[in-house]
């Protein structure tokens, strides 16, 4: 049996929790057709932010 062990954040579920609700909030009223947009733009942004590092 192997034991792998994980470096982790303080309060990472915390955080993770708070990102998720920030999201739900504001994607709450529209369609899917909105938050697939919203949604893409958002990732598009942040592949753009890991190539700029």
């Amino acid at each position: 049996m192997t034991t792998t062990t994980y470096k982790s954040e303080k309060g990472l579920v915390k955080n993770l929790r708070k990102i998720r609700d920030e999201l739900s909030a504001e994607i709450k009223n529209m369609s899917f057709e909105q938050e697939r947009a919203y949604l893409d733009k958002l990732l598009a942004a942040e592949s753009k932010a890991d190539y700029r590092e």
